[in-house]
């Protein structure tokens, strides 16, 4: 695996195409997923992650429904960490297989697509289980 500097990745990801396809994910859901580059060196991405997602405000969703993906290019790792509502509907399975799928992608130098499979992936499972309230129009004809 090639060490990459910090500047260096962060510039090969397009900003643009992240935030649309976190939009595109939240569309159909009334969860939260969110991507932070971290500058700093971890030694366990996990606790990092989770370190974040609160610092964040993420837990204070009533349906406890976000979703952290985290990159620590310095320490070459990263995490996925859904609140405890998202965790109960999926377990650790899904985060495992996503896990082993951002990998897949991160071995081979495409981190933007990495990212973006990501945050799909956590979208389709938040739409299943967290699906956007359908909008009431006030302007009701009689």
């Amino acid at each position: 695996m090639v060490i990459m500097h910090m500047k260096k990745f962060i510039n090969q990801l397009p900003h643009d195409k992240l935030v649309t396809a976190i939009r595109d994910a939240e569309k159909t859901t009334s969860g939260q997923i969110r991507v932070l580059i971290s500058h700093k060196s971890v030694a366990d991405p996990v606790a990092a992650a989770q370190k974040e997602f609160t610092r964040l405000g993420m837990a204070k969703s009533p349906e406890r429904n976000g979703v952290l993906i985290f990159v620590t290019p310095r320490s070459r790792k990263f995490a996925v960490v859904g609140d405890t509502g998202v965790h109960a509907k999926c377990g650790d399975v899904f985060w495992q297989e996503l896990a082993q799928a951002m990998t897949g992608y991160f071995r081979k130098s495409e981190f933007t697509e990495g990212i973006a499979h990501g945050v799909s992936k956590a979208g389709e499972l938040l739409a299943k289980h967290f699906p956007r309230p359908l909008m009431v129009s006030a302007d009701r004809h009689q």
